[in-house]
């Protein structure tokens, strides 16, 4: 707080002299980026990808549709986290220990149908950058990695929009002035109409399957040195078998920033928002009835600080945050449960940046932050077997507890030549919203908590050191960075335990420890008519908990040995560019029985050991050709795909089956998708 009072009294003193006006550089809303070869060398910060979303959204796609999530997949160091997924996994944790930020806003479920689709309709971007653990200090809220979207803003001289139609889906885009030169606006809408297609089968018309979302972002350019911008965003998902299946959640969030700009490259931006996403479920089956609600709702304010020293720059803030955390609100036939917690969060934090000399240049930092659960529902104790020993009963807003975690964050980097650098980064985070999963992927039935008188923060501490080189006309760069990441406080099922076992969630878990390293290898060519990289992950990921696989190290659910993405586009001319991406990846960890007995009449799995087996290897090829006409008005472009162009039945889920008197027990892969072709119309004016 105080350090937080000198900077603004320093902006402040900026402010007095001579105005100048704002300069569309500054403002990250309406420039991409780039990431250039020489950029990628002199980043003091490791572990950090700066997003080119044209080339991001242009690898081939499932169904045609580009999908910023998707494309990250194919990065060095980020893993799918299945064939139908949205999530990514970065260096060896999980998507629920990542923080997704729209414009400040945290998004919790980045997938439409499951993970299908991203979340997020790519003619609304305009930047992101993905912190792979190394964090600014400015970043907290995650114990592995950060991406930070910024939203698109409206042209604020003319009129445009765009039309795209797809095999499954369609969306449009419209952004002009409201005051020119002053006030603009941009609206994207994006919906599915796989439902009427449903409604055409007489099997199928009483079922329903769509998404939609709409981004909006209004920016207004007050005076030559302040500048407002509101951003919306609502995505929601409804999946219904007739009379038997009711699935339902969505995403909405709303940012209102105030961005005040000083002399010299300083500025101090003002930002409150709100999140909130929500799951609504109902199965009915059999005389069986059970509907599941959970939601995470937080709302915020922040102040940002970014003062520019000459070749130095510091950013100071702070943050505070109300968040309300459903974990489950279930009927199952006529018992109701809860369970639904408050917390308060603050953050501050000091970063700077330093050019110490012409070769060696250094991000250091600091971040304070603190977390109290709030009494108005129950807390409690738990005995060594899961029941509960005692109830506390905290008034409505009273602290139950808090934790208070310092996060010292450093990256150094030495550009021994012109054309060579080498990194050293460390980086303390923690996170207070924990996820409990039946598998390894991101579904709407996921289970969230907060840190609480018994779950404890996670906090990870993470190394990482790399070698950076590129050739002296930048076509071609190479990368390898090694890290090693230690997280206490993970929480994994108790054996025996599941989704919905108990309704109070820390019954169902065991706390532990984990750890994850690798390294990381990337060759891309920049320039030419051919572009694209080659990128390749050696990785291993473990936990370790009392109580489960006795006590022992045991691969986690994520854990994945070889990762390797080939990615290509090679523009043929004006009008036709090709491009192609192949996936391999070594089969990831699960769990199988090694054993069974059998009680009365029915047979019992007998497991000695967690995650002690590996899935079939997993791989694909997609490919893709865009043809491009520019005309006066507009320009038309036709996307032809082909997602897993060889036909390839990968693994998405192994289940046991027994035979019909039971001796005999075989393992049974269920295959999501087998080649699929894909055909899109764009047009923008």
């Amino acid at each position: 707080m105080f350090s937080a009072g000198i900077l603004l009294s320093a902006l402040f003193m900026l402010s007095s002299a001579e105005e100048d006006s704002i300069r569309t550089e500054r403002l990250e809303e309406v420039v991409i980026t780039s990431n250039s070869a020489r950029q990628r060398i002199q980043n003091v910060q490791t572990g950090a990808e700066v997003l080119q979303l044209e080339n991001l959204t242009s690898a081939p796609q499932l169904f045609g549709e580009n999908d910023i999530m998707r494309s990250i997949q194919l990065l060095p160091g980020v893993k799918a986290e299945s064939d139908a997924s949205s999530g990514f996994q970065v260096r060896g944790g999980t998507s629920a220990q990542n923080q997704v930020l729209f414009d400040n806003a945290p998004v919790y479920n980045v997938g439409h149908m499951g993970g299908l689709f991203s979340a997020f309709n790519d003619d609304a971007l305009a930047a992101g950058t993905l912190y792979k653990g190394l964090l600014p200090a400015q970043y907290g809220g995650a114990s592995s990695a950060v991406l930070d979207i910024t939203g698109r803003t409206g042209n604020k001289n003319g009129w445009h929009g765009s039309a795209t139609i797809g095999l499954l889906s369609a969306k449009g885009t419209v952004e002009g002035p409201i005051v020119k030169n002053k006030a603009s606006f941009l609206v994207t809408a994006r919906r599915t109409y796989m439902d009427m297609f449903l409604k055409l089968s007489d099997d199928y018309k009483n079922n329903t399957l769509y998404f939609y979302d709409v981004n909006a972002k209004l920016d207004w350019t007050l005076n030559a040195r302040n500048q407002l911008f509101l951003t919306f965003f609502t995505g929601y998902d409804k999946t219904a078998i007739d009379k038997m299946v009711d699935i339902r959640w969505g995403n909405r969030s709303a940012s209102l920033k105030w961005l005040h700009h000083f002399n010299g490259g300083s500025n101090a931006q003002t930002t409150l928002y709100y999140s909130d996403y929500q799951t609504d479920n109902g199965v009915d089956f059999e005389g069986f009835n059970l509907t599941y609600k959970g939601h995470i709702r937080q709302g915020s304010i922040r102040q940002d600080f970014h003062l520019a020293l000459g070749e130095h720059q510091l950013k100071a803030g702070i943050q505070s945050s109300l968040l309300n955390v459903k974990s489950a609100e279930w009927v199952i036939v006529s018992k109701h449960d809860k369970e639904e917690r408050r917390a308060w969060e603050n953050a501050a934090w000091l970063n700077g940046t330093l050019n110490i000399s012409e070769a060696l240049s250094a991000s250091l930092g600091l971040r304070l932050s603190t977390f109290s659960p709030l009494g108005g529902s129950l807390y409690y104790d738990i005995a060594p077997d899961g029941t509960i020993d005692w109830y506390y009963n905290y008034g409505r807003n009273e602290i139950v507890k808090t934790y208070a975690t310092l996060e010292p964050r450093a990256s150094i980097s030495y550009q021994a030549t012109g054309q060579t650098s080498i990194k050293l980064g460390y980086a303390r985070t923690s996170q207070h919203i924990h996820a409990l999963r039946n598998q390894s992927t991101s579904t709407p039935f996921d289970r969230y908590t907060i840190s609480s008188n018994i779950v404890k923060p996670e906090v990870a501490d993470q190394v990482s050191a790399g070698l950076y080189t590129m050739t002296a006309t930048q076509d071609y760069d190479f990368s390898l960075e090694a890290y090693y990441r230690k997280t206490d406080h993970v929480i994994d099922y108790r054996d025996g335990k599941s989704f919905g076992s108990e309704i109070e969630i820390e019954r169902l878990v065991l706390p532990g420890e984990g750890k994850s390293y690798g390294m990381e290898l990337c060759a891309r060519k920049n320039n030419g008519k051919l572009t694209g990289w080659l990128a390749y992950t050696l990785s291993w990921s473990k936990t370790r908990i009392d109580g489960i696989n006795g006590g022992r190290w045991y691969d986690a659910s994520n854990d994945r040995r070889h990762d390797v993405n080939l990615v290509a586009s090679y523009r043929l001319s004006d009008r036709w560019t090709f491009n192609a991406a192949w996936v391999f990846n070594s089969g990831q960890a699960f769990t199988a029985p090694s054993g069974k007995y059998q009680i009365m009449d029915n047979w019992v799995y007998y497991y000695a050991e967690r995650n002690g087996y590996r899935a079939p290897d997993y791989h694909r090829l997609d490919v893709s050709a865009i043809w491009t006409r520019k005309r006066s008005w507009c320009t038309q472009q036709w996307v032809f795909g082909i997602y897993n162009l060889y036909n390839r039945y990968n693994p998405y889920l192994i289940n046991f089956e027994d035979s019909q008197d039971g001796n005999r027990t075989r393992a049974v892969q269920y295959s999501l998708f087998g080649i699929i072709p894909s055909v899109s119309l764009n047009i923008k004016f």
